[in-house]
């Protein structure tokens, strides 16, 4: 079995040399780097993970907290993780908290006790316990999708790595409006959620921006799931007064919601227009096709990756937020003709060309 001499000697560098290599340890001339893993590859060598996580206190691996992991949204960003990760020779270990506070806390823990060198969450609801771990044992830990107030009473602060929410809602709200609509309704999540929060603050601001009066009665909450928000739709159309517009919150919540569309026999766009927060592979394949904001899933994972490595590289880092920039899909659910330009707003941006770092 081959060595790391071996492979110093057959790459005509020092064993250091090949140590920083893979351990990132250092910066290496491009070349160098290159006749080392030209020599890795030829040779067949196998760095023995286990004796260098006891001389670096490190193994190489991440732990990852996502709940709902067969949600397309999340599986996206799954990928963004790995393919992260696995650039930067990192292993994952995964695990579904299930939205729920205490199961959460426990994965965490679990995952934290096999020695990952940080942790990328995706946070509950109620990460009280979640936050109060990660502070005692001084885990290295990157949100993702949902925010967390980690400053209050001195609690510790985290990188956090999100889409933005409020905007992309608000526009999705306000190109209703532009196509006539008085009686917009919003499908929001699971309440707790920072998502949520900021759908509906995007929904008001929304409405605000268009001359139209909130309606406290056109906000239901769907809890990101699909089955919630085919009740709550359902509820929506048995008002006196319906909508004549939804938008839904995440992609689950759509399916949910046309579901409750179909068994009241309702057409979309025909008798009520849809607008939903999440575009999903087959979102186009609909009839009508779904006019919807897409996240940036993938670099999600991606960029929560590169902001726990710098963390790690680097602990005394300011902390920060990164958030990344949706992009309107503009199709035919909405009401639009098929081909159709997007009616302009006066008071808004074409499109969410930048994302923000705080």
């Amino acid at each position: 079995m081959a060595t790391m001499a071996d492979v110093a000697r057959s790459a005509g560098v020092s064993v250091a040399t090949v140590s920083h290599v893979l351990n990132g340890t250092r910066p290496v001339l491009p070349h160098t780097r290159q006749a080392v893993l030209d020599a890795i590859d030829r040779l067949g060598y196998t760095p023995n993970t286990l004796a260098r996580s006891l001389v670096t206190s490190r193994t190489r691996s991440i732990g990852l907290a996502v709940s709902a992991i067969s949600n397309p949204y999340f599986t996206e960003i799954l990928q963004g993780v790995e393919a992260g990760a696995l650039e930067h020779g990192y292993s994952l270990l995964i695990a579904d908290p299930h939205d729920d506070p205490e199961h959460e806390r426990r994965v965490v823990q679990l995952l934290h006790e096999r020695r990952v060198d940080g942790m990328i969450v995706a946070p509950s609801a109620n990460p009280r316990e979640l936050v109060a771990y990660l502070g005692r044992h001084d885990v290295p830990t990157v949100f993702l999708d949902r925010l967390v107030d980690t400053c209050a009473e001195g609690a510790p602060r985290y990188d956090q790595v999100c889409a933005e929410s409020a905007e992309p809602t608000a526009d999705l709200v306000t190109h209703l409006a532009d196509l006539g609509h008085r009686r917009i309704a919003l499908v929001a999540g699971l309440p707790g959620l920072s998502t949520t929060r900021e759908r509906i603050a995007g929904y008001r601001r929304g409405l605000a921006a268009s001359g139209l009066t909130y309606d406290e009665h056109l906000v239901v909450h769907g809890d990101s799931e699909s089955a919630g928000a085919e009740r709550v739709t359902a509820a929506l159309l048995s008002l006196a007064d319906p909508p004549t517009a939804l938008v839904t919150a995440n992609n689950a919540m759509t399916i949910g919601a046309l579901r409750a569309l179909r068994d009241r026999g309702l057409a979309v766009p025909d008798d009520i227009a849809l607008c939903c927060f999440d575009d999903f592979a087959w979102a186009d394949l609909f009839s009508p096709r779904l006019t919807a904001v897409a996240q940036p899933s993938k670099e999600i994972g991606t960029q929560a990756v590169r902001v726990l490595l710098e963390r790690l590289a680097a602990p005394d880092l300011p902390t920060r937020t990164l958030r990344l920039p949706c992009v309107f899909v503009h199709r035919t659910s909405c009401g639009c003709p098929e081909g159709s330009a997007r009616p302009e707003h006066p008071e808004r941006p074409a499109q969410f060309e930048k994302g923000t770092i705080s």
